[in-house]
């Protein structure tokens, strides 16, 4: 039966309720008034309340305020909100949305950091560790190296240095053990004493090659290398070897001294001996040539005049002989010709004295009975020979 159907009775859901449902209905409409009254600083007969909702005022004005961040000059803020990256601010004072909607990441841009690879710098005391894992390494002619490495770095761009390596530093510093066994691995241990920039520069360019494949977003300042020395338990050999390679250096340049020293004497030598010889070569063959003019000339004069040619030719050979001789002249004419002459004596005295000649002659005094007899060594006077 429907309930607006005669006889149906009362039905109507519309109908006017119990007193206790529509009791019950306010009351709850009244509560949730006061609790809106109180929670806004209503009080429940219209006056304000300073209550729970000036502290919520005051709570959410204090959240805004931590939004305020600064960045001193050399660094970079990154903003992440909810973990995305927003955008990139410089030095100075700004505001972002309070955590935890963003959150800012400061970044030193200008400060170079070091990376330690083989030791540990303490700063407090001044002291290093060494750390025997790092500092090892192997090289190309199988020799084992105890070496440290320094590398400052510093950041370029601050996005990537946050967002794309989880650890930035560790990252770095695994790079750079990596890049400097690649270098020494492929160096021979001389090579690397030696050539100590050139294994800086290596390993510097390695390194940066490494990193940008990684887009850390940093770029390497310097590489230093603190020590190479072979390890403490072949060191003792290796300080041999070195003193051995020493002395070869040193006696090989002993060697190039004493060349440089001896071949330009023997060079000078040489160029003497050959001037020399193209001076007595130039001269022999003037020589000859005077010689065929001159005896061409006499020859022409020669059949001139035969007999006064010999004779002239004659006179002059006998000036040059008998000028460059020693000579006795005995005058034969006046005197015996039995002359006893100590020409020996005569020799000597003149090699003694320097004097080129003697010329004997007969005493003019001895005459007669005495005639035949051999003059003695008073007999005779030396004297100089004409020339």
């Amino acid at each position: 039966m429907a309930w607006n159907q005669p006889g149906g009775g009362d039905k109507d859901p519309w109908g006017k309720r119990k007193a206790s449902d529509q009791f019950e209905v306010d009351k709850a409409l009244r509560n949730l008034q006061s609790q809106l009254r109180r929670l806004f600083g209503v009080g429940g007969d219209g006056a304000p309340n300073f209550g729970i909702g000036l502290i919520f005022i005051v709570a959410i004005g204090i959240w805004l305020l931590t939004g305020f961040y600064v960045i001193q000059q050399g660094e970079r803020g990154v903003i992440l909100r909810f973990g995305k990256k927003t955008e990139l601010t410089e030095a100075g004072l700004h505001w972002r949305f309070p955590f935890p909607v963003e959150r800012v990441e400061k970044v030193n841009v200008e400060k170079v950091s070091t990376v330690e690879i083989g030791y540990r710098s303490n700063l407090r005391s001044g002291n290093k560790s060494k750390i025997p894992k790092e500092a090892l390494m192997l090289t190309e002619d199988e020799n084992i190296i105890d070496i440290e490495f320094a590398v400052q770095y510093r950041i370029n761009d601050a996005a990537n240095y946050v967002f794309n390596v989880r650890d930035p530093e560790a990252t770095i510093g695994q790079a750079t053990e990596a890049a400097i066994r690649e270098i020494v691995g492929r160096s021979n241990l001389d090579y690397i004493f030696e050539n100590r920039k050139s294994v800086e520069d290596s390993v510097r360019q390695v390194l940066q090659k490494i990193i940008d494949s990684y887009q850390i977003g940093v770029g390497i300042q310097a590489v230093e290398m603190q020590r190479a020395q072979p390890p403490d338990e072949v060191k003792a050999a290796f300080d041999d070897a070195v003193k051995a390679r020493e002395d070869r250096e040193r006696l090989k340049n002993e060697a190039e001294a004493y060349a440089n020293d001896v071949i330009p004497r023997a060079r000078g030598g040489a160029a003497r001996l050959m001037q020399e010889a193209e001076g007595y070569r130039a001269g022999t063959i003037a020589r000859a040539d005077g010689d065929a003019r001159r005896f061409s000339q006499i020859a022409t004069e020669y059949a001139k005049a035969p007999s006064v040619t010999r004779e002239r030719l004659y006179i002059e050979t006998m000036e040059q002989v008998l000028s460059n001789t020693s000579k006795v002249l005995v005058d034969q004419k006046n005197g015996n010709n039995m002359i006893y002459l100590p020409l020996d004596k005569l020799m000597s005295s003149i090699s003694e004295n320097g004097t080129p000649a003697a010329t004997a002659e007969p005493d003019t005094a001895t005459s007669g009975k005495n005639a035949n007899v051999p003059r003695g060594r008073g007999d005779f006077r030396s004297r100089r020979a004409a020339p």
